[in-house]
C-alpha cells in the first residue's frame, strides 16, 4: 500500500475522528462498573456513535460482530462483547474502539480498572500506559520506526513484564490499518524513517507473564497463554514539525 503522509488539513480531520473515538471510549469507561456486561458497554458505544454521526470502524471488519473490543483480565485484545461477560470488582478491561468521521479513522484503546483492583493489576496497567508514553516520545521526524518499539519494550521488560509480539500498531488515515506496521519491540535506530505527516496508531499490549498468546475458537478473542493478566493502551499520534501530537486525547 505504501506510506501516506497527511497534510495539515487531513491531520485536522483525523483529530476530529479521534475526538469522537475518545468521546465514545470515555462514555464506555465511565460505565465499566461491577454488574455491567461487556454487551452493555457495546450498546453505549452504538448510541454514542449515532449521536455523533460517526461510523464504526470495527463492526463488520473481516466479519467482526460489534463496535467495541472488550478484553477482560487475561484477554489481550479482540474480546467480543457478550451479555454473559459481566464485570466484577477487581477486573481490568481493555476497551478498544475505532470510528470514521468525514472519511478519516480514529482508533484508541484504554485499560479500565473496575472498582478496586489488586496492586499487581494496578502496576501492570500503569506500566502499560507509561510504556505507551515512552513510545509516543520517540514518534519524531528523523527517528526510525523501531525507536518506538524499542522504547516500549525496554520500559516493559525493565519492570518484569512482557510485550506482545503477535499484535502490533499501524499507520492510520482514510483506512484503519495503513502502512507502516508499528511493532511494540525492536532495535533503536532500525526501520522506516519517520517523517512529518505520518500518523500512527501506537498500541502496546503488555502481559504480566509470558508474551505468548492464543486465539480462541471464535477466531477473534486472544488470551495470554498462561492466563495471567494483560493490559492494552492505544493512541493515534501525528508526527509534526513540533514533535508528536496525540490526536485521541480529549
Amino acid at each position: 500500500m505504501g506510506i501516506y503522509l497527511k497534510s495539515r488539513d487531513e491531520i485536522e480531520k483525523l483529530r476530529r475522528a479521534n475526538v469522537a473515538t475518545a468521546t465514545v471510549l470515555e462514555a464506555c469507561a465511565q460505565a465499566a462498573k461491577p454488574g455491567a456486561s461487556t454487551w452493555d458497554l457495546n450498546q453505549i458505544a452504538v448510541a454514542k456513535l449515532k449521536e455523533l454521526g460517526a461510523k464504526s470502524a470495527f463492526l463488520g471488519y473481516h466479519g467482526y460482530p460489534a463496535v467495541l473490543c472488550t478484553s477482560v483480565n487475561d484477554v489481550v485484545v479482540h474480546g467480543i462483547p457478550r451479555k454473559d461477560v459481566v464485570l466484577k470488582e477487581g477486573d481490568i478491561i481493555g476497551i478498544d474502539f475505532g470510528c470514521f468521521v468525514e472519511g478519516f479513522c480514529g482508533d484508541h484503546a484504554r485499560t479500565i480498572m473496575v472498582g478496586k483492583v489488586s496492586p499487581e493489576a494496578q502496576k501492570l496497567v500503569d506500566a502499560t500506559r507509561d510504556a505507551l508514553a515512552a513510545g509516543i516520545a520517540q514518534a519524531r521526524s528523523g527517528n526510525r520506526i523501531q525507536d518506538i518499539g524499542a522504547a516500549v519494550q525496554q520500559y516493559v521488560e525493565a519492570r518484569g513484564y512482557s510485550v506482545v509480539k503477535q499484535f502490533i500498531g499501524h499507520g492510520i488515515g482514510k483506512a484503519m490499518h495503513e502502512d507502516p506496521p508499528v511493532p511494540n519491540y525492536g532495535t533503536a535506530g532500525k526501520g522506516q524513517r519517520l517523517n512529518v505527516g505520518l500518523v500512527l496508531a501506537i498500541e502496546p499490549m503488555v502481559n504480566a507473564g509470558t508474551h505468548e498468546v492464543e486465539v480462541l475458537a471464535d477466531n477473534w478473542t486472544a488470551v495470554t497463554k498462561d492466563h495471567k493478566l494483560s493490559a492494552h493502551f492505544e493512541h493515534s499520534v501525528a508526527i509534526t514539525e513540533d514533535g508528536p501530537v496525540v490526536l485521541s486525547q480529549l
